[in-house]
């Protein structure tokens, strides 16, 4: 009984974990052009002629709207960044939530966050803060690049780092696995366990030659699977399952080739990542220290 209600359990899993996905994303777009339609009469004007908008007083960077930007924007990257390293460097929190979904919650305060300070600058960028600004800015491209970066190294799914030799330990007996679920011929069976191995004298040490080739040898292997169970005769349901335990040993070869990799260039991610957030930090505290000083106020 509990075997059988796992797979919904985990579909719902699924489905709420894609909604989550969904809603911060919205949120981060709906944002941005809302914003975007409220303001553009006065953001696409010259600085000169701003002044003149009648918008003028509520979105300049020290209106009640572009102030209340800054502030809200930066207290979102604030609270992005704590939180995720609070879940990730102290063993309390350990059991507080996934780390997936912690690094997705990160990225969104961190998209949403930069978006606010944009509009709090009313695109208009000089002297120490256009380093905090752009110091941003490559915050956030290098955060996307980290996340693609990330995705491609396997985890558990508290998000804990595998090595390569638990990798390995994932990769089951696919031959025997294709036996308990459908009747081959002897020859079929070989056909199919063969296929699947690495080739590495058909790949490359060009990285887009290999890519290529490791592509059309993994699409060639699919197909000749695909014959040998049609040629068998193999119901449809039962020729699905099979391909689907191919699709799932392509992807563990894959991602055991490119580990190492992949492991390598996310240190290399953190030396350029840390700085950058670093910079613009530390600009934003003398930014903001600058501002309480000269008497600006927002709202209190």
């Amino acid at each position: 009984m509990i075997h059988e209600t796992l797979p919904d359990i985990q579909a719902m899993s699924k489905i709420a974990h894609i909604l989550y996905i969904f809603v911060l994303s919205a949120i981060v777009l709906f944002v941005f052009i809302t914003i975007s339609y409220i303001g553009y009469s006065y953001y696409s004007l010259g600085i000169e002629d701003r002044f003149f908008h009648p918008g003028h007083l509520n979105l300049k960077p020290s209106g009640v709207w572009g102030h209340g930007f800054g502030i809200i924007g930066s207290l979102l990257m604030i609270i992005g960044v704590a939180f995720y390293m609070a879940r990730k460097r102290f063993r309390v929190f350990n059991r507080v939530g996934i780390l997936k979904h912690w690094l997705e919650f990160h990225i969104f305060l961190c998209s949403l966050g930069p978006i606010l300070v944009l509009f709090h600058t009313s695109f208009k960028f000089g002297g120490l803060v256009a380093i905090s600004f752009w110091s941003m800015v490559a915050v956030f491209v290098s955060g996307i690049i980290g996340r693609f970066i990330y995705i491609q190294i396997p985890r558990t799914i508290e998000g804990r780092e595998l090595s390569l030799n638990e990798v390995r330990e994932l990769k089951s007996g696919i031959g025997d696995n294709i036996q308990k679920l459908v009747s081959l011929d002897a020859e079929s069976y070989n056909v199919i366990v063969e296929s699947t191995k690495k080739k590495v004298e058909l790949y490359h040490k060009n990285f887009l030659v290999r890519y290529i080739r490791k592509y059309s040898d993994d699409r060639r292997t699919l197909l000749n699977v695909k014959k040998v169970l049609r040629r068998n005769k193999i119901t449809k349901p039962q020729q699905k399952q099979v391909l689907d335990l191919v699709k799932s040993d392509i992807s563990l070869n894959r991602r055991i080739e490119r580990l190492v990799i992949m492991q390598n260039l996310f240190k290399y991610w953190h030396v350029a990542h840390l700085p950058f957030a670093l910079v613009m930090l530390i600009i934003m505290i003398i930014h903001v220290t600058v501002t309480i000083v000269f008497g600006y106020r927002w709202i209190f």
